[in-house]
């Protein structure tokens, strides 16, 4: 069990079930500060990120009792919230899908090794387009498999698949013009 503050998990657990206040601002102050660079993956502007966010945790709260303690209770709550900042995207972007060409799925070479740091990574991502954006977060971060992103997105796999990629390439390229010595630029 892990120990969050004077709790044990499952005490947090309970004890927000229970509406108490002290837990609840625990629950909250351990798991909002991943939570929010979840919400930030999928939306570039901060403030919006952390309306997600406070959405998303009162729907946790709103659902502790759905959470059965099958699997991770951290996992549980991304899944909230990565529902909440799709939802966000869906009402206030205009997603853009390409359609899948064959040639896009098919799988390109290694990126470039490189010293970027996690939030040089992340201005990266920034710069995607919002359906390259949210694709590679759902397949490459959070894990999701393409059928399972076209059902959220209500795209096909094969539209997943070349997001993925176009995303990936688009990626690579950002990083290897990051990543050129300042001498090719004088």
């Amino acid at each position: 069990m892990i120990k969050i503050f004077s709790y044990t998990e499952k005490d947090l657990i309970a004890d927000c079930r229970k509406g108490k206040a002290k837990a609840q601002k625990a629950l909250f102050e351990q798991y909002s500060p991943k939570m929010l660079a979840v919400c930030v993956r999928y939306i570039k502007d901060l403030a919006s990120a952390e309306d997600v966010l406070l959405l998303a945790f009162m729907k946790v709260f709103e659902n502790l009792d759905k959470f059965e303690a099958k699997g991770s209770f951290e996992g549980w709550i991304r899944k909230i919230v990565v529902n909440e900042a799709l939802g966000h995207l869906r009402k206030n972007t205009k997603i853009q899908f390409e359609e899948s060409q064959k040639a896009d799925i098919e799988a390109h070479a290694h990126s470039p090794t490189t010293d970027l740091e996690v939030q040089d990574l992340l201005q990266l991502l920034h710069q995607l387009p919002t359906g390259y954006r949210t694709v590679f977060s759902l397949y490459a971060i959070e894990g999701y498999s393409h059928q399972e992103i076209g059902e959220m997105l209500n795209i096909t796999e094969s539209t997943s698949k070349s997001q993925l990629n176009r995303a990936r390439n688009m990626l690579k390229n950002l990083v290897e013009k990051q990543t050129q010595p300042l001498t090719q630029w004088i």
